[in-house]
């Protein structure tokens, strides 16, 4: 049989796919929807549009977030038909966003919608309470009757308030209308007598401004009676010192005890040794030095120690170091008094400190109107002991090294490393201080002054005293006497610095220090907190500062420290600390 042309064969039945089918079955049930809600909602917007099947699938996403964002979230009735443009769509994101939000933040504040009820009589009451009590601070300065006539309402009205919360009912209007007219009229009494806001914070400025000068004045008031506590004498030491004085006088066999022999003077200025010095007035503080200086030697047989001290102590101080043996170490003691060479026509300090206006300064305090500090004036800047740190080689004069130690100091740490420091030709081994700015040159020096500006540098690094590695040959050799003569013959008018003897000592050994490792020397124990760390490793302890441990305002918690190289148990200081 003869076949068909191409062109006219039976064109081939089209089958539709599966997804166009179910595409179409989605329609429809869209539709039925659509028109399902048109008969149960009157009131809506033209149906959807060519824009509805872009916003389907947005809806679907909408429609999840509501179920993700609060299973129980309700707002007015909105209808996919309304929804005809991406604008609608953000709108109603923003809508879920900050409901969701909002009801994040209620519940993490515990507020309920009576709460949140501008109607509420809970919140009219709270808000009352809260105006109340701004008024009673301001009332309590010169009102006080009435500021007790707030606080009366201010309970009533917590009394009120928590009787509504443990039964879980709101408050009424009937229950609560005594409370809040009570607290309205109180509320208008306190305008009237103009306890506005405006009021309210001037008053408060006043009142602070009182605060921070009274408090002025007693921290002012804190630092006099605490340095005045500073420089007396505790009861025990004095009583301690007039105990020994009668004992070395009766006592014959304490006077060869403690120099005895060729062989002990021999030690006194044998450099092979390690020698230290200390000048104090002090009897209790230097033991405490020589013990624990003793106790914490590998070597204590090769430690002498050189104290010098004045008249006055001098007797008991031979008296404690001869009835007391401190593991082998040489103790040698003197006085300052038999030091002929040390006189006002040598030492310009000396001449200084016997001037009347000088002394006049120190013991008076009424000749600048009170602005030195009260810490300038302490009347141990008077004492030659003090500035007899500048005179070591001519004190020893046989030996090339020695280690100064102040009389407020403990000992932990063998020192003998000290001795074998290279200086590195430089005169004094110290440890700075400047890892705070106030300790650099400029805080402690007058740099207004010409003559220190020409010479020091204001951010130059300080250091400390009280633990200090003196090379006695290069110190005689740079005549370094000498510069400290110079520089206190020019501050006689305490123009260059005020007092003390750091700041001279600044000047004198400008360019002559090497620093040492921080924990040869730790500072701060006798006036702030310090590391418990630095405290651990450190090899002298320093308690610089008004806080002494020997005196009752010592910090208690750095007391241990100090206590611990102390025989209390000795018959002398059972005597007087009874």
């Amino acid at each position: 049989m003869r076949r068909r042309a191409v062109d006219f064969r039976r064109p081939v039945k089209r089958r539709f796919s599966k997804v166009f089918w179910l595409t179409l079955c989605g329609l429809v049930i869209l539709l039925f929807i659509v028109l399902f809600s048109k008969q149960k909602q009157p009131t809506f917007r033209p149906v959807m549009t060519q824009g509805a099947a872009s916003t389907s699938s947005t809806l679907v996403f909408l429609a999840a977030e509501i179920l993700l964002l609060n299973s129980s979230f309700s707002f007015p009735y909105v209808h996919s038909t309304i929804l005809h443009n991406e604008n609608e769509i953000g709108v109603l994101r923003n809508v879920l966003q900050r409901s969701y939000g909002q009801n994040r933040i209620t519940e993490g504040l515990n507020i309920t919608e009576e709460m949140l009820s501008p109607n509420s009589i809970t919140r009219q009451l709270g808000d009352q309470i809260s105006l109340a009590k701004a008024f009673v601070v301001i009332a309590k300065e010169n009102n006080p009757q009435f500021a007790w006539e707030l606080s009366a309402q201010i309970r009533n009205s917590q009394i009120l308030l928590s009787n509504g919360a443990i039964r879980q009912i709101p408050l009424t209007a009937r229950e609560s209308e005594t409370a809040i007219r009570d607290m309205a009229l109180l509320l208008y009494q306190a305008q009237q007598l103009h306890y506005d806001s405006a009021t309210m914070i001037m008053r408060l400025k006043v009142h602070i401004q009182s605060l921070e000068e009274h408090e002025k004045s007693v921290s002012e008031r804190s630092s006099k009676y605490g340095q005045i506590a500073a420089e007396e004498v505790p009861k025990s030491l004095y009583c301690l010192g007039v105990r020994l004085t009668v004992e070395w006088f009766k006592n014959s066999n304490f006077h060869g005890k403690l120099v005895k022999g060729k062989w002990i003077a021999d030690k006194l200025k044998d450099n092979n040794l390690y020698h230290f010095c200390v000048f104090s007035d002090n009897i209790l503080a230097t033991s405490v030095v020589v013990n624990s200086t003793a106790l914490n030697s590998n070597n204590p047989d090769l430690v002498v120690f050189h104290l010098v001290t004045d008249e006055v102590n001098y007797a008991p101080m031979k008296a404690w170091f001869s009835m007391n043996s401190f593991q082998g170490v040489t103790v040698e003691v003197q006085k300052i008094e038999d030091f002929r060479w040390l006189n006002a026509s040598y030492a310009p300090v000396l001449k200084q400190l016997q001037d009347s206006e000088t002394q006049n300064y120190y013991f008076s305090g009424n000749n600048d109107e009170g602005r030195t500090p009260i810490k300038y004036r302490n009347p141990k800047y008077l004492s030659m002991l003090n500035h007899l740190r500048f005179y070591i080689p001519e004190v020893f004069p046989e030996l090339k090294k020695v280690v100064f130690l102040d009389d407020d100091v403990v000992v932990q740490k063998d020192l003998s490393p000290l001795f074998s420091i290279n200086l590195n030709g430089n005169v004094n081994g110290a440890v700075e201080t400047c890892m705070e700015t106030f300790h650099r040159y400029h805080k402690y020096l007058n740099y207004s002054h010409p003559l220190i500006r020409a010479h020091f540098d204001p951010d130059a690094c300080g250091w400390a005293f009280g633990m200090n590695i003196f090379d006695l040959v290069e110190w005689r050799k740079r005549n370094v006497t000498g510069i400290y003569h110079y520089w206190q013959e020019r501050n006689i008018d305490r123009t260059l610095w005020k007092l003390g003897t750091l700041p001279p000592g600044l000047l004198t050994f400008y360019g002559l220090t090497e620093p040492l490792d921080l924990k040869w020397h730790v500072l701060g124990l006798g006036y702030t907190n310090v590391d418990p760390q630095l405290i651990e490793k450190g090899a002298v302890l320093h308690f610089n500062g008004n806080s002494k441990p020997w005196l009752k305002i010592g910090m208690e918690k750095y007391k241990p420290l100090w206590d611990k190289y102390v025989d209390y148990s000795h018959p002398m200081l059972q005597q007087v600390h009874r």
